[in-house]
């Protein structure tokens, strides 16, 4: 489990966590292209500057030019003072990717004190636990939609894990297995957890209580339940109501913390969440 101090700078500093998003803020450097699964509402083929929505960056970095951005960032008057937490979210799944682990151990060498974090639809979790646990990963953000692989197969096209291409139910059995393992095991190790769910009309809506059980049983510290975008093989689903999605979060408050700021954003999105953000 996590120990109380590295829990408490979280839970203080990170903005996606309960910190105060209006005073610190967050680096999200975009290294990690490829992904390991293909979601049904993910379409990444779209980029402009007032696109706000995750899997969007308008260029890729390599590690070394990830390092020079938080220089840049960092010395800068308007957001130095600011930025708390140096983030990896994507645009594809940064567990699929080397990159991230070398971006993360060379930003750390220079800033220490930083808090970082991670985003992952949790496939390769298991897989690269101990990775994360050497590079003294703080928090950890993993995107669970459903407990019942059926339903799974109706959210995710394709999965792919050491070496095989799987689809349907075949690949959600494995996606969902590893996701609340991973859960698990991040908790071990001392990460804070928080668990997105994506709102999914038609869906997911009853799956959402039964992954708000399970992840809360795994150690995970809140979850947030986020509307879909409407795009890709799930452009027809209608995006979910704020009433819909507050009622949803609601019904499970009693069962984990809800977050409720989230903002979808970028994966190059760099400031404050919500306002004096840029990208």
């Amino acid at each position: 489990m996590a120990t109380s101090c590295t829990k408490d700078r979280v839970v203080h500093g990170h903005p996606c966590f309960g910190g105060n998003r209006h005073k610190n803020g967050r680096i999200h450097l975009a290294v990690a292209p490829r992904c390991n699964i293909k979601c049904g509402y993910c379409d990444r083929r779209h980029d402009c500057a007032n696109e706000s929505r995750p899997g969007v960056t308008s260029r890729l970095l390599t590690p070394s030019e990830a390092l020079e951005q938080v220089r840049g960032v960092m010395a800068s008057p308007s957001f130095g003072s600011i930025i708390k937490v140096i983030g990896i979210a994507g645009p594809g799944d940064p567990l699929a990717n080397d990159e991230t682990f070398e971006t993360f151990r060379l930003v750390q060498q220079e800033f220490p004190d930083l808090l970082f974090c991670l985003s992952t639809n949790g496939l390769a979790l298991p897989d690269r636990i101990e990775e994360l646990s050497r590079i003294n990963l703080h928090s950890l953000t993993v995107t669970i939609n459903a407990v019942d692989p059926e339903v799974a197969a109706k959210i995710y096209r394709q999965v792919r894990y050491r070496g095989s291409v799987l689809n349907g139910v075949e690949g959600a059995e494995i996606l969902i297995r590893n996701q609340f393992e991973g859960v698990r095991l991040a908790a071990e190790h001392g990460m804070v957890v928080k668990v997105n769910t994506v709102l999914i009309p038609g869906i997911n809506e009853d799956q959402i209580q039964r992954i708000a059980q399970r992840v809360s049983e795994a150690g995970a510290f809140v979850m947030n339940v986020m509307p879909i975008i409407p795009q890709a093989d799930l452009a027809h689903v209608p995006r979910p109501t704020p009433e819909h999605l507050e009622q949803v979060r609601s019904a499970n408050e009693s069962i984990i913390a809800q977050f409720r700021g989230c903002q979808q954003c970028r994966a190059d999105a760099v400031g404050l969440i919500g306002g004096g953000c840029a990208s």
